[in-house]
């Protein structure tokens, strides 16, 4: 069974009634249990819904541009007045866009719903082109900031939450941490959030995890930003900048000089969703597994999250990084699938039962 770490029994009881999947024992498939192999084979194994997007690009405050994908349904049959449709902001991970398996499935449960979903898709890599030299970091908030007031301006009326994988639940939680109760969202889910970036990169540095992730990340993310060599050459020796060999070293050259940090450690606190946890002031369930090498079990903040009535943590033992797949063949609905649809209902449907904790 997984953890449920909450210090508000009333959060408690309300997931354990219009969430129960959080209390349910989760049955890896057994034939991939083991956490680098589930966080290996999930983006192969798991399928890719059909979704047909709206994109929107909106401008910046600094002149930059956001790619954004909706997904209207106006098809919605719970909820035909688009005014009122539930929405739900989804951030992919670090190089992650609305094409991702796990951002499909998103979209494939909210849609089963009836809800309204848009896809903010990270600076410079969802095939747009960069109109100055920034693209995004973790610690960084305004670019989700002015998504969030996009959004809510236009509809209102509609109910709004956000789900944050990977990188984007680190930047979804820092945004929560700085704004408090401050916020048009209701509520929150975070799936496989590194807690603490000096921790994960420690962990992501050890040599078998190196050689399965770490290298391949770097290069996802040199790869994200060289066809914008043009514009980044202005600020950055991008040279130097493609012949990092690690996430840290790629950090020190690019992103942390990018955002005007004085170091790369001064970046990584600031990047550290634990060091917020505390100021997040609405509803947020949080999903980890224990064997996550992007997050390393002990640097997930249980005594933190036992300090705040708004927060909720469900560890499991086995699951890797957006992983969590069951079952003996695993194409369709994994565990992760199943506690993102169950809360983003119980939050939508049932809601006004926690907002007066």
């Amino acid at each position: 069974k997984p953890q449920l770490v909450a210090s508000n029994d009333r959060f408690c009881r309300f997931l354990e009634e219009y969430c129960p999947v959080v209390t349910e024992t989760y049955y890896p498939t057994i034939w991939c249990w083991e956490g680098r192999v589930q966080t290996l084979l999930r983006p192969f194994i798991t399928s890719r819904p059909q979704v047909q997007y709206r994109n929107e690009l909106i401008k910046t405050a600094d002149g930059g541009q956001i790619s954004l994908d909706w997904f209207d349904n106006n098809d919605s049959l719970y909820y035909p007045d688009a005014s009122t449709r539930p929405t739900v902001l989804l951030l992919p991970g670090l190089t992650g866009t609305s094409k991702e398996s796990y951002i499909l499935h998103m979209i494939h449960q909210s849609e089963t719903l009836g809800y309204r979903c848009v896809v903010f898709n990270n600076r410079g890599i969802a095939g747009e082109d960069l109109l100055t030299p920034r693209t995004y970091c973790a610690a960084n908030t305004e670019d989700l900031e002015a998504v969030i007031h996009h959004v809510h301006s236009l509809h209102p009326s509609a109910p709004f939450m956000a789900a944050g994988v990977s990188m984007g639940g680190m930047l979804l939680l820092n945004y929560l941490g700085k704004t408090g109760r401050d916020t048009p969202l209701m509520a929150a889910a975070i799936f496989s959030a590194g807690w603490n970036v000096f921790e994960s990169v420690e962990s992501l540095e050890k040599p078998l995890n190196w050689l399965l992730f770490n290298y391949y990340l770097t290069t996802c993310l040199q790869s994200s930003i060289s066809r914008h060599r043009q514009m980044l050459e202005k600020l950055f020796d991008m040279d130097l900048v493609m012949k990092a060999r690690t996430v840290r070293e790629f950090d020190k050259r690019f992103t942390s000089v990018m955002f005007g940090y004085r170091t790369i450690d001064d970046y990584y606190e600031d990047a550290s969703p634990c060091r917020k946890l505390k100021s997040v002031g609405i509803p947020v369930l949080c999903l980890n597994s224990v064997d996550d090498v992007f997050s390393p079990g002990h640097a997930i903040p249980v005594e933190t999250a036992k300090q705040n009535a708004n927060v909720a943590l469900v560890l499991t033992s086995c699951g890797g990084h957006i992983g969590f797949l069951e079952g003996i063949w695993p194409r369709k609905c994994t565990y992760m699938d199943r506690v993102f649809k169950q809360f983003v209902q119980a939050v939508f449907e049932h809601g006004n039962k926690i907002f007066s904790m």
